[in-house]
C-alpha cells in the first residue's frame, strides 16, 4: 500500500485543500468535469509541447503529488473521495492522449481532443471494465487509482480508433 511521505502533514490543511481542489474549481457544479477540463488545458500548453520524456517525467511526478495530496486531503477532510478533491482528474487527464501526439498536430485534434475528454468522463462516471473494483483502496491510492484506468482504458480506444478513422 502507498505510505504517505511526512513532509504531506506539515502543510496548513488550507494549501492541501487548495491544492485538490484546484482552489475554487473544486466547488462548481460537476467539479470532476471541471477538473478535467482543468488537466486538458493543462496537457494542452504545458505537456503537448514537450519532449516525450519530459511528458513522462512531468506527468509521473503530477501523479505522485496527487497521491499523496488526495490521500491527506481524504483525512483532512474526513471524507472518502470527496467530490471536490478534483486533482485526480486534472493528473490523470493526460494519460488519455499517450501515443497521440500525432494525430494531435493535426486538423483532427479537436476530433481527438472531444473523443477524450468524453471517454474519460464517461469511464470516471460509470467505471467500467473493473474499474469500480480499483476504489475498494484506501487513501491517495483509492481517490488517484480508477481516475488512472479511466485514462488508461481511453487512451487504448483513442489509439485504436485514431488508427482505424484518421487518415494518415
Amino acid at each position: 500500500m502507498f505510505k504517505q511521505p511526512l513532509w504531506i502533514r506539515t502543510l496548513p490543511s488550507s494549501v492541501v485543500v487548495n491544492v485538490t481542489t484546484l482552489g475554487w474549481v473544486g466547488r462548481l457544479k460537476a467539479p470532476g468535469t471541471w477538473g478535467s477540463v482543468a488537466g486538458l488545458a493543462f496537457y494542452t500548453v504545458v505537456l503537448y509541447p514537450m519532449r516525450p520524456l519530459g511528458v513522462v517525467l512531468l506527468s509521473a511526478l503530477i501523479l505522485y503529488l496527487a497521491l499523496v495530496f488526495c490521500g491527506e486531503a481524504e483525512k483532512r477532510l474526513q471524507l472518502i473521495d470527496p467530490p471536490s478533491v478534483i486533482l485526480d482528474e486534472f493528473a490523470a487527464i493526460p494519460i488519455c492522449f499517450i501515443g497521440l501526439q500525432p494525430a494531435l498536430g493535426t486538423k483532427w485534434a479537436w476530433a481527438v481532443f472531444l473523443a477524450g475528454f468524453g471517454l474519460f468522463r464517461l469511464f470516471d462516471i460509470w467505471k467500467p471494465f473493473g474499474i469500480r473494483a480499483l476504489q475498494r483502496y484506501r487513501g491517495g491510492l483509492g481517490v488517484v487509482i480508477d481516475d488512472v484506468a479511466a485514462a488508461v482504458a481511453t487512451c487504448i480506444l483513442l489509439n485504436l480508433g485514431v488508427w482505424w478513422l484518421v487518415p494518415n
